[in-house]
């Protein structure tokens, strides 16, 4: 059984997101950077499932700009045996990602896609859904745990009223929660080893997919800032201002 995952690069969760004096964008000039978190999350699946003897291959792809190979340089740190690097410049939507990812699942035949539920710079949640769609493939969203049976996955999947658990066939893909596992961290030694390892490198162009945006983004702004709280002296002081004033009850 072979796994593909797909990794993206995004502006560490511990950064303080600064958007653009001209208002259209973010600030990525000289951030911290890092994988997106529940992509980690499914790299770390993956390398279980084939430590586990369920798995003898674990591809990492990821699609950007030169930079954006640190995430499959760290994807083969922790467990990953090669790794496809798929050059686009600017910002590609969903759609465009699937599509891209529709032509390395052509090509590389992977048994299993797995992916991060969402990416958390722009929070789709649709690349995994899209590519299912694209691919006519089963899917398992949201998945915090997976057990891997015989040309069978059974899933339980994070929803509104709780957990859900369903069983898909093979191939199929699988987008990850954060609470699926606990990623390991890269050792030293692991990190060195996957200088070694190979990454593939492919231009998006060559793969015949148009990756330019259908939406155009017209101003990126702030969230307006919280009013400071209030002191009640009591609880009927409390209705009262729920009542006449925030008008909630």
């Amino acid at each position: 059984m072979k796994i593909l995952v797909a990794v993206k690069r995004v502006i560490d969760y511990n950064v303080q997101i600064r958007v653009k004096e001209d208002g259209t964008g973010v600030v990525t000039d000289n951030v911290k950077m890092s994988t997106n978190p529940p992509d980690d999350n499914a790299i770390e699946e993956a390398v279980k499932i084939k430590e586990a003897g369920k798995a003898t291959e674990v591809v990492a792809i990821t699609i950007g700009e030169e930079k954006a190979k640190e995430t499959v340089r760290k994807a083969l740190a922790v467990g990953a045996d090669r790794g496809i690097h798929v050059k686009a410049d600017g910002i590609l939507e969903p759609l465009a990602v699937s599509k891209i990812l529709q032509k390395i699942v052509d090509k590389e035949k992977p048994d299993l896609v797995f992916m991060g539920k969402q990416a958390i710079d722009d929070d789709c949640n649709q690349t995994g859904q899209m590519l299912s769609a694209l691919l006519n493939w089963p899917q398992a969203t949201f998945a915090s745990k997976i057990d891997v049976k015989e040309n069978k996955l059974e899933v339980t999947r994070e929803i509104d009223e709780g957990l859900e658990t369903i069983e898909i066939g093979v191939p199929a893909i699988v987008t990850c929660d954060l609470r699926l596992n606990e990623p390991r961290y890269a050792s030293l030694p692991n990190i060195m080893k996957a200088k070694k390892k190979p990454i593939e490198e492919i231009v998006a162009a060559d793969l015949g997919v148009d990756v330019s945006p259908r939406l155009e983004q017209i101003k990126v702004e702030e969230p307006p800032k919280r009013k400071a709280g209030i002191k009640v002296a009591n609880v009927a002081e409390l209705v009262q201002k729920l009542k006449n004033e925030a008008k909630v009850i």
